[in-house]
């Protein structure tokens, strides 16, 4: 099914496996070619079906086609839009294919979409280490975030935007004018166009941007914090806390904003089966709205695969990894029981999931939603959380690292993942000698193994050629 060249996953339960190998089959259609006229790349990710290319859907993109092994390129999706910024720095939400034009609404004139750039640049440089491209894009990134802050910043010091720029279509979150996800969207931005500031040794840049996400993350804490609900709420014109609990107001914990006691309550709602701890993690809308959907309706409780990852990650910075992957695996389980439906219905991969049963979400009325196959989602899940939190593998070139973080030892790995120009093996087997972990590298690099049921962390430098090591031992 799968082509050669992907790495191999080996998990104890062979539907995964299967999963994303089918994943990586399936990605072979979702390529288009620019041309003269539309001045885009000259190969780049799309839904096959899609008349545009989409700002929100390239950033995510990025992070499971870096897993690739450079079968398909990661970076084109994002260059696609670096080369349509204008003269005042705007990068718009949405670009026509046959065209190249921006789309611009009534409901969204300025083409605003969710400013995730940095985010994934910082990410594609940890997967492919290359320096040289974070030099050449900055500038770049510098002059949007420069428009984004003149375009939608106010008085106030926080961001308004449309309701279409925030990618949750029907949620009840009409009355926002000071949205929580993406004035925490542009707190990421700033965070790490400050991280990459400090891969580049310009301390400068580094302090401009840190000071902007202080700022951002200040403002945030104060304004949309509830201390009654535990959870950041959007604002009304008035700067009014909305009554809403969406999934908008995980994305601090991928921002850092809370400290420690604050992501507790927020995570307390991530296992609470009245809010947001639903079978299948997690609903767009929380279980104890009254426009709460078992359906799903849109973004009313529908589960979004993007949200969910963005959680998950959320949960990884608080170094909640046994729920992150706890979660992780009950949304595949979720993902896989919609594929293989009992009966004869056929199944599939979906945009979206119902909360609380097997199957699609729906929306009355549409029924385009959600879309079948809908990859720049779906491979979210079946790829990267499969390989960074199930597997529990975190990579990074330019440090020469890899860190294994599991709950518990059990049969599983990764074979053949190419490290720009070395190709690693780590799996994890019983045998007579007891647990062991068996490493294949062409190039030296730094391994932690990190079981977290048995407190042991252990750092080694790992050799070309083979080796192994025995658990029992560390």
């Amino acid at each position: 099914m799968v082509k050669t060249g992907f790495p191999t996953i080996h998990f104890y339960d062979q539907d995964f496996v299967d999963l994303y190998d089918r994943t990586w089959a399936w990605l072979e259609d979702f390529w288009a070619r620019g041309t003269k006229k539309n001045g885009l790349e000259s190969r780049f990710f799309c839904y096959p079906s899609s008349e545009t290319v989409n700002q929100f859907d390239a950033c995510l993109s990025t992070f499971f086609l870096v897993y690739s092994n450079k079968v398909y390129p990661a970076s084109p999706s994002l260059d696609n839009f670096y080369a349509k910024q204008e003269e005042s720095g705007a990068i718009r939400g949405e670009y026509n294919i046959a065209s190249g034009k921006a789309v611009l609404t009534d409901e969204n004139p300025e083409g605003a979409a969710p400013p995730l750039f940095s985010y994934a640049e910082y990410n594609l440089y940890h997967k492919e280490g290359n320096k040289k491209r974070l030099k050449e894009v900055m500038p770049i990134l510098e002059k949007y975030f420069d428009w984004l802050e003149t375009t939608f910043k106010d008085d106030t010091g926080m961001y308004s935007v449309p309701f279409a720029a925030l990618y949750m279509p029907n949620a009840p979150r009409t009355q926002a004018k000071y949205p929580v996800d993406f004035n925490t969207q542009q707190a990421i931005n700033a965070l790490y166009m400050s991280a990459i500031g400090d891969v580049l040794n310009d301390k400068e840049m580094s302090f401009k941007y840190k000071r902007h996400y202080f700022s951002l993350k200040t403002r945030i804490n104060s304004q949309m914090w509830d201390s009654e609900t535990g959870f950041y709420h959007d604002l009304d014109e008035n700067q009014q806390r909305l009554p809403q609990k969406t999934i908008a107001g995980f994305w601090p914990l991928l921002a850092e904003i809370p400290n420690e006691d604050r992501a507790n309550s927020m995570i307390d709602h991530l296992k609470n089966p009245s809010t947001f701890g639903l079978e299948n993690p997690f609903p767009t809308l929380s279980a104890d709205d009254p426009d709460f959907s078992e359906e799903g309706e849109g973004c009313r409780g529908s589960v979004v695969p993007a949200f969910t990852f963005m959680v998950v990650k959320g949960l990884e910075k608080f170094a909640r990894y046994e729920l992150a992957r706890e979660c992780a695996i009950r949304h595949l389980y979720y993902m896989l029981d919609t594929l293989h439906p009992e009966g004869k219905e056929k199944g599939n991969i979906y945009e979206a999931y119902a909360p609380r049963r097997d199957g699609p979400a729906k929306w009355t009325g549409n029924p385009d939603y959600p879309r079948p196959l809908y990859l720049a989602y779906a491979a979210l899940s079946a790829v990267t959380l499969m390989i960074e939190n199930i597997i529990g593998l975190y990579i990074s070139l330019p440090r020469k690292t890899v860190d294994w973080i599991i709950p518990t030892l059990e049969i599983m790995g990764i074979e053949g993942l190419s490290l720009k120009r070395n190709m690693i093996t780590i799996l994890s087997n019983k045998s007579g000698r007891g647990w062991e972990i068996r490493l294949e590298s062409e190039k030296l690099y730094y391994f932690t193994i990190n079981i977290l049921s048995e407190r042991k962390k252990k750092t080694l430098p790992i050799p070309s050629g083979k080796c192994s090591m025995l658990i029992d031992k560390l």
